[in-house]
Protein backbone atom coordinates (compact mmCIF):
# COMPACT_ATOMS: atom_id res chain seq x y z
CA UNK A 1 0.00 0.00 0.00
CA UNK A 2 0.94 3.46 -0.64
CA UNK A 3 -0.32 4.69 2.92
CA UNK A 4 0.44 8.77 4.01
CA UNK A 5 2.22 10.78 2.05
CA UNK A 6 4.72 13.28 4.08
CA UNK A 7 3.94 16.69 2.20
CA UNK A 8 4.25 19.29 4.88
CA UNK A 9 5.89 20.04 8.42
CA UNK A 10 2.74 19.67 10.10
CA UNK A 11 2.41 15.63 8.58
CA UNK A 12 5.73 15.20 10.34
CA UNK A 13 4.91 16.95 13.58
CA UNK A 14 2.00 14.80 13.63
CA UNK A 15 3.81 11.61 13.45
CA UNK A 16 6.07 12.89 16.24
CA UNK A 17 3.29 13.44 18.59
CA UNK A 18 2.20 10.02 17.61
CA UNK A 19 5.34 8.27 18.48
CA UNK A 20 5.97 10.34 21.36
CA UNK A 21 2.37 9.53 22.97
CA UNK A 22 3.05 5.70 22.15
CA UNK A 23 6.83 5.61 23.19
CA UNK A 24 8.14 7.09 26.34
CA UNK A 25 11.89 6.98 24.68
CA UNK A 26 10.93 9.35 21.49
CA UNK A 27 9.29 11.31 24.00
CA UNK A 28 12.35 11.70 25.51
CA UNK A 29 14.10 12.55 22.12
CA UNK A 30 12.16 14.75 20.71
CA UNK A 31 12.46 16.86 23.66
CA UNK A 32 15.86 17.15 22.97
CA UNK A 33 15.65 17.69 19.36
CA UNK A 34 12.54 20.14 19.01
CA UNK A 35 10.34 19.79 15.76
CA UNK A 36 11.54 17.24 12.77
CA UNK A 37 12.77 18.42 9.37
CA UNK A 38 10.54 17.36 6.73
CA UNK A 39 13.46 16.92 3.78
CA UNK A 40 11.76 16.22 1.09
CA UNK A 41 13.04 16.33 -2.81
CA UNK A 42 12.65 16.10 -6.15
CA UNK A 43 12.82 12.66 -7.65
CA UNK A 44 13.24 10.86 -10.87
CA UNK A 45 16.44 10.14 -12.37
CA UNK A 46 18.65 13.09 -10.98
CA UNK A 47 17.67 12.20 -7.49
CA UNK A 48 18.97 8.47 -7.78
CA UNK A 49 21.97 9.12 -9.83
CA UNK A 50 22.86 11.87 -7.03
CA UNK A 51 22.48 8.92 -4.65
CA UNK A 52 25.20 6.56 -7.08
CA UNK A 53 27.46 9.30 -7.55
CA UNK A 54 27.49 10.07 -3.60
CA UNK A 55 28.20 6.40 -2.88
CA UNK A 56 30.84 5.87 -0.77
CA UNK A 57 32.64 9.36 -0.83
CA UNK A 58 32.57 12.15 1.39
CA UNK A 59 29.79 14.73 0.51
CA UNK A 60 32.25 17.52 -0.45
CA UNK A 61 33.72 14.87 -3.17
CA UNK A 62 30.15 13.81 -4.10
CA UNK A 63 29.70 17.83 -5.06
CA UNK A 64 32.56 17.97 -6.94
CA UNK A 65 31.73 15.08 -8.82
CA UNK A 66 28.19 16.51 -9.67
CA UNK A 67 29.51 20.37 -10.44
CA UNK A 68 31.79 18.47 -13.24
CA UNK A 69 29.03 15.82 -14.08
CA UNK A 70 26.51 18.74 -14.69
CA UNK A 71 28.87 20.77 -16.38
CA UNK A 72 29.93 17.71 -19.10
CA UNK A 73 26.12 17.03 -19.29
CA UNK A 74 25.86 14.13 -17.72
CA UNK A 75 23.13 14.53 -14.91
CA UNK A 76 20.67 13.43 -17.91
CA UNK A 77 19.40 9.74 -19.09
CA UNK A 78 20.12 10.75 -22.76
CA UNK A 79 23.34 12.27 -21.65
CA UNK A 80 24.75 9.52 -19.85
CA UNK A 81 23.42 7.02 -22.04
CA UNK A 82 25.50 9.00 -24.93
CA UNK A 83 28.76 9.08 -22.59
CA UNK A 84 31.85 6.62 -23.32
CA UNK A 85 32.55 5.47 -19.48
CA UNK A 86 36.10 7.08 -20.20
CA UNK A 87 34.13 10.26 -20.59
CA UNK A 88 31.87 9.81 -17.02
CA UNK A 89 35.66 8.76 -15.71
CA UNK A 90 37.19 11.95 -16.51
CA UNK A 91 34.17 13.65 -14.53
CA UNK A 92 35.65 11.66 -11.46
CA UNK A 93 32.84 9.00 -11.49
CA UNK A 94 34.47 5.38 -10.74
CA UNK A 95 34.56 2.45 -13.59
CA UNK A 96 31.91 0.93 -11.44
CA UNK A 97 29.89 4.28 -10.37
CA UNK A 98 29.78 4.68 -14.27
CA UNK A 99 28.40 0.98 -14.89
CA UNK A 100 25.88 1.96 -12.37
CA UNK A 101 24.90 5.58 -13.90
CA UNK A 102 24.49 3.74 -17.65
CA UNK A 103 22.34 0.73 -15.63
CA UNK A 104 20.10 3.39 -14.31
CA UNK A 105 19.76 5.33 -17.32
CA UNK A 106 18.82 2.75 -19.55
CA UNK A 107 16.28 1.24 -17.17
CA UNK A 108 13.28 2.70 -18.09
CA UNK A 109 11.86 3.27 -15.19
CA UNK A 110 8.46 5.12 -15.00
CA UNK A 111 9.13 7.81 -12.11
CA UNK A 112 5.34 8.50 -12.12
CA UNK A 113 3.97 5.50 -11.81
CA UNK A 114 6.17 5.18 -8.81
CA UNK A 115 4.54 8.19 -7.33
CA UNK A 116 1.37 5.45 -6.70
CA UNK A 117 2.79 2.46 -6.33
CA UNK A 118 2.85 0.47 -3.28
CA UNK A 119 5.91 0.90 -1.03
CA UNK A 120 7.06 -2.85 -2.08
CA UNK A 121 6.57 -2.18 -5.30
CA UNK A 122 8.69 1.03 -5.13
CA UNK A 123 11.23 -0.93 -3.47
CA UNK A 124 11.33 -4.14 -5.87
CA UNK A 125 11.46 -1.91 -8.77
CA UNK A 126 14.63 0.37 -7.62
CA UNK A 127 16.30 -2.47 -6.72
CA UNK A 128 16.24 -4.49 -9.93
CA UNK A 129 18.55 -1.50 -11.07
CA UNK A 130 22.48 -1.84 -11.09
CA UNK A 131 23.63 -0.27 -8.52
CA UNK A 132 20.47 0.49 -6.39
CA UNK A 133 20.23 -1.42 -2.98
CA UNK A 134 17.90 -1.61 -0.08
CA UNK A 135 18.83 1.36 1.52
CA UNK A 136 19.07 3.56 -1.93
CA UNK A 137 16.08 2.85 -2.46
CA UNK A 138 14.29 3.28 0.82
CA UNK A 139 16.16 6.51 1.13
CA UNK A 140 14.00 7.12 -1.89
CA UNK A 141 10.86 6.44 -1.05
CA UNK A 142 11.26 8.25 1.86
CA UNK A 143 12.21 11.28 0.77
CA UNK A 144 11.41 11.81 -3.05
CA UNK A 145 8.27 10.21 -2.71
CA UNK A 146 7.62 11.03 0.95
CA UNK A 147 6.55 7.55 2.09
CA UNK A 148 5.66 8.08 5.90
CA UNK A 149 6.10 4.37 7.09
CA UNK A 150 9.24 3.30 4.96
CA UNK A 151 12.36 2.78 7.30
CA UNK A 152 16.21 2.55 6.11
CA UNK A 153 17.18 0.30 8.61
CA UNK A 154 20.06 -0.75 6.79
CA UNK A 155 21.55 2.97 7.94
CA UNK A 156 24.38 2.83 10.66
CA UNK A 157 23.41 6.13 11.88
CA UNK A 158 19.93 4.98 12.75
CA UNK A 159 21.58 1.74 13.74
CA UNK A 160 23.02 3.48 16.54
CA UNK A 161 21.14 6.03 17.37
CA UNK A 162 18.47 3.59 18.08
CA UNK A 163 21.14 1.55 20.25
CA UNK A 164 21.86 4.71 22.55
CA UNK A 165 18.06 5.54 23.05
CA UNK A 166 16.90 2.41 23.78
CA UNK A 167 19.71 1.52 25.84
CA UNK A 168 20.19 -2.02 23.81
CA UNK A 169 23.75 -3.69 24.55
CA UNK A 170 24.75 -3.59 21.64
CA UNK A 171 24.19 -1.66 17.52
CA UNK A 172 21.08 -3.95 15.86
CA UNK A 173 21.57 -4.94 12.56
CA UNK A 174 19.29 -4.43 9.64
CA UNK A 175 16.91 -7.05 10.45
CA UNK A 176 17.20 -6.47 14.41
CA UNK A 177 16.55 -3.13 13.54
CA UNK A 178 13.90 -3.69 10.89
CA UNK A 179 12.03 -5.59 13.52
CA UNK A 180 11.81 -3.08 16.35
CA UNK A 181 10.66 -0.27 13.71
CA UNK A 182 7.34 -2.37 13.15
CA UNK A 183 6.45 -1.29 16.87
CA UNK A 184 6.39 2.44 14.86
CA UNK A 185 4.34 1.73 12.26
CA UNK A 186 2.29 3.78 10.90
CA UNK A 187 5.01 6.60 11.11
CA UNK A 188 8.58 4.50 10.39
CA UNK A 189 9.61 7.55 8.35
CA UNK A 190 9.26 10.15 10.71
CA UNK A 191 10.77 7.65 13.60
CA UNK A 192 13.81 8.02 11.48
CA UNK A 193 13.88 11.24 11.38
CA UNK A 194 13.76 11.60 15.09
CA UNK A 195 16.34 9.03 15.28
CA UNK A 196 18.84 10.83 13.08
CA UNK A 197 18.26 14.55 14.51
CA UNK A 198 18.67 12.73 17.94
CA UNK A 199 22.03 10.56 16.61
CA UNK A 200 23.16 14.18 15.72
CA UNK A 201 22.94 15.14 19.27
CA UNK A 202 24.75 11.93 21.03
CA UNK A 203 27.45 12.46 18.40
CA UNK A 204 27.93 15.94 19.98
CA UNK A 205 28.59 14.58 23.41
CA UNK A 206 31.84 14.03 24.84
CA UNK A 207 32.75 10.30 24.49
CA UNK A 208 29.95 9.34 21.76
CA UNK A 209 31.91 7.49 18.85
Amino acid sequence: MVGRILETDACIAEGAAHLAAAHPRFAYALAQTGPLPLRRQAGGFTALLDAIVGQQVSVAAGDAIWRRMDAAGLTTAHGILSATVEEMRAVGLSRQKASYAHALAGAGIDYAALEIAPNDEVIKTLTAVKGIGVWTAEIYAMFALGRADVFAAGDLALQESAKVLFELEARPNDRILRQLAENWAPWRGVAARLLWSYYHIIKSREGIR
